[in-house]
Formats: C-alpha cells, structure tokens, sequence
C-alpha cells in the first residue's frame, strides 16, 4: 500500500535581486510503500533538502502533489500544519534540537504533550519505547549529561514515540562518531522492520546501505533508484557507491 505520493512535483525560488529564478525541483516523481525504507541521495544543490522539507510541510511545492495516506499535503492550511507533523510525521535532525532544560524523559514526550495525549498513555508509550532505545536508565538525565550517540537516541525517542506515519531523518548520522552511527542505523533497521516507515537523506553511502532502496537526486530530478533485494549491507554499499561516481562523473 502506498503511504506517500510524490507526483510531478516541483519548486521554483526567485532570487531577491532581479527576480531570477532558481528551479530547485524541476519534476519528481515517486511513492513509498507503508513499511519502506528509503535513503534519499544526491550531491549538495541537488534538491534533496528541498525535497525533505516539502515532504516535512515546512514548505509547498510551486507545482504538483504530495500525498499522505490518500490526503494532498497542498491543502494543508499554515494553521493546522503543526498539529498535522505532531500527529502524521517523525523527525530526527543531524543536530539533536533537544532542550537542555528538560529531562530525558520529558524530552521525549514533549510531542505528546503538546498534543494532549492522557498521561497514562503517554508513559505506556514511554515504558515500551525506552528499553527498546537503551533509554530506560538515562530517563533522569539531562542532555548536556549525554554523549552524541545517547542524544541522538533520545531524538529518535521523541519521533518514534508519536507513532508516525512516518520518520523523516535528515542526515542523522552527520554529527556522531563511526560506532554511534552504526548504532543508530541499526537502531533505524530495527524499527523499520517492526513497520516504521522511514525516508532518509543522507551524505553518507554507510547510512544509505542499512535502507531497502535508494533514490538519487540530480539537478532536481530523480537521476536512478536502486534496491537492495537480497543483497548484504557490504554488497547493497558497493553498489551504491558505484552508482554515486556514475552520477557525480558521468562515466559509467
């Protein structure tokens, strides 16, 4: 079943002096089936930024349609859009965007907060969601007493625990160390294999490699996909990485 719907989408900037216009997505078209993974790849300028944030309603196409179980994104009003990420998407940023001033625990649930999810729901949320994590004995601490891989754990917490449909990550793995990211890349295969559907943009061919199929962005269009089939994390990496030269040279 298709979760999400990308089709004939595009966006156009216009510069502030002389009105020139930038066409960062020129015509992208694609879906994503409930329960995919998906990496999104591409050089920087390629559009695969843009791309996120219209995925993430934080901007809307120039033209064309986004659909999320059957529902236009377009016709979200600026005012219900907020309401409309807490309730439909996840988000986990290369930058934590943890507050200092709160717990882990109240980190975490923040979302369900602000959506006024009862309590009790909120901590059943919390108490099968945290073990799962490695969080359940950091729940007391503060982020500033986190190491990079544990804060980026709790990010991941806070989107997962919305139960989205799904988990938008834009470059997780930027600021964390080889180990860490390992860690959360499984962490991130692990979910996706309880049902989490989870589109990624990544720099990286390690983090492309743990996802099931990935889409390269090129000058605003969409160059190739490639799937990983039965193919290992190694195996699936190598391709990858060819078709990254391929598209960066243009010599196959």
């Amino acid at each position: 079943m298709k979760i999400l719907e990308v089709n004939n989408v595009k966006k156009t900037y216009h510069t502030r002096l002389g009105g020139a216009k930038v066409e960062a997505l020129k015509q992208i078209n694609f879906s994503v089936e409930a329960g995919e993974y998906v990496a999104i790849m591409g050089e920087s300028g390629s559009g695969k930024s843009t791309l996120l944030n219209l995925l993430a309603t934080l901007d809307k196409p120039t033209s064309g349609d986004i659909l999320l179980n059957g529902k236009n994104m377009n016709d979200i009003k600026e005012k219900e859009a907020a309401a409309f990420r807490r309730e439909h998407l996840g988000f986990v940023f290369q930058q934590f965007n943890l507050l200092d001033t709160f717990s882990v625990q109240d980190n975490i649930l923040l979302p369900l907060v602000l959506a006024k999810t009862p309590l009790k729901e909120m901590m059943y949320r919390l108490d099968k969601l945290a073990p799962q994590l490695g969080l359940n004995k950091l729940l007391e601490k503060y982020p500033y007493e986190l190491s990079g891989g544990q804060q980026q754990r709790v990010a991941a917490a806070r989107a997962l625990i919305t139960q989205p449909d799904i988990l938008l990550a834009d470059e997780p793995t930027g600021a964390l160390d080889s180990k860490t990211s390992t860690q959360l890349l499984s962490l991130f295969q692990e979910v996706n294999k309880q049902g989490q559907t989870i589109v990624m943009v990544t720099h990286s061919v390690v983090a492309a490699s743990h996802a099931n199929r990935v889409l390269f962005i090129k000058d605003g269009q969409v160059y190739n996909q490639i799937y990983r089939g039965s193919q290992n994390n190694d195996d699936f990496l190598n391709q990858i990485s060819e078709t990254m030269t391929v598209l960066l040279t243009g010599e196959a």
